[in-house]
């Protein structure tokens, strides 16, 4: 049965320990400048070890998740997630004991920090993590304008009531707040009515109807 590179990385991870002692050094050969870089750039590491068995390479998003990106073994040849031999969006190889990704085009799910793992005597050995970032983008707010003259006369700024849909947007917890208390009243006012219609039913008694009289 054909074994996961991913699945045998977590069972590595279940019944192995965490060593230290092994030589993992990561290095960036493209682009130069880390911090600069862009979407749909190409991302180039390598890991420098001291062993030739084999490694790995995985990737840690933001939120902590460890996501598995490809297993190279002792004859260079590369398992990429799902047991492909192939991936559209890395490329790996092994030189000696330095072992390489590429990521092709990089993207911003492709963002988090990069880490080598090997595996010796029964130990996992993990290098310092890369962390690879999109440059932060900050937009600057629009300078509002002062008043403006027109013939000596001053423009005074609008002080018109703003819009109600934009406070709205602006507070969208108020407006939630205000649909809870909406829905809360009609269900209030359902269960009323239900437990009057429950005390009353019972006392309705209909009323006999007359027997006529015979000859």
């Amino acid at each position: 049965m054909d074994t996961s590179p991913a699945l045998l990385l977590l069972l590595t991870l279940g019944f192995c320990e965490y060593g230290h002692g092994a030589s993992l050094e990561i290095k960036v050969t493209s682009p130069k400048d880390i911090s600069q870089l862009r979407v749909g750039q190409r991302l180039e590491l390598e890991c420098h070890t001291d062993k030739s068995q084999g490694a790995s390479w995985i990737r840690q998003d933001r939120s902590g998740t460890l996501h598995f990106i490809v297993f190279i073994n002792s004859i260079s040849r590369a398992m990429f997630e799902g047991s492909q031999r192939t991936s559209t969006r890395f490329e790996a190889s092994k030189d000696s004991t330095i072992y390489q990704l590429a990521v092709k085009s990089f993207t911003p799910q492709d963002q988090g920090s990069y880490f080598c793992v090997m595996s010796l005597n029964q130990m996992l050995h993990f290098s310092p993590g890369q962390q690879a970032f999109l440059p932060a983008t900050t937009t600057v707010a629009p300078s509002t304008p002062g008043p403006t003259t027109q013939g000596g006369t001053t423009e005074e700024p609008n002080l018109t009531t703003p819009d109600p849909d934009s406070r709205m947007q602006e507070d969208p917890n108020s407006s939630c707040l205000a649909l809870l208390c909406v829905t809360l009243a009609g269900l209030c006012l359902l269960l009323l009515q239900l437990l009057a219609t429950t005390i009353v039913w019972p006392q309705l008694k209909v009323a006999p109807t007359p027997s006529r009289c015979t000859s």
